[in-house]
């Protein structure tokens, strides 16, 4: 953990650079940082994963409009300071890559950030390792 999914009407696909939005997101996530100014998600842990919607309606099918959905979790002990830094340093990251798909049409975009509540959490592959400081 972190995990940020992010869920989006396919009409966006034409439009919107995904891999570079999902990669935008993932830098601006390994961006934030503690009270005490360290960082707040490992790197090898932050991931960001994008799925287009195999159907949907938005609003009143008037138009063709667009939707993305932004839900990152991540596990607890982070102070709420650093809960808020990160959902607006994603904000930030997604509105920048928004700006000139939402000058041409209507759009619908929610951030969530939630806190993982884990009855089970196991950790066992081999790409912490890599970005370890020795």
């Amino acid at each position: 953990m972190p995990h940020l999914v992010i869920l989006y009407t396919p009409n966006l696909e034409t439009e919107l650079d995904m891999t570079g939005l999902c990669r935008s997101l993932a830098d601006a996530m390994l961006t934030v940082r503690d009270e005490a100014g360290a960082q707040v998600f490992p790197t090898g842990g932050t991931r960001v994963l994008a799925y287009p919607a195999a159907h949907y309606a938005v609003a009143d099918g008037s138009g063709d409009f667009a939707f993305c959905w932004f839900h990152l979790r991540m596990g607890r002990g982070r102070s709420e300071a650093v809960q808020q830094a990160a959902g607006q340093a994603l904000a930030a990251a997604a509105k920048e890559r928004f700006a000139p798909v939402l000058a041409r049409r209507p759009v619908g975009l929610t951030l969530q950030v939630d806190i993982g509540a884990e009855v089970f959490d196991a950790k066992f592959g081999n790409l912490h390792p890599l970005f370890a400081k020795a």
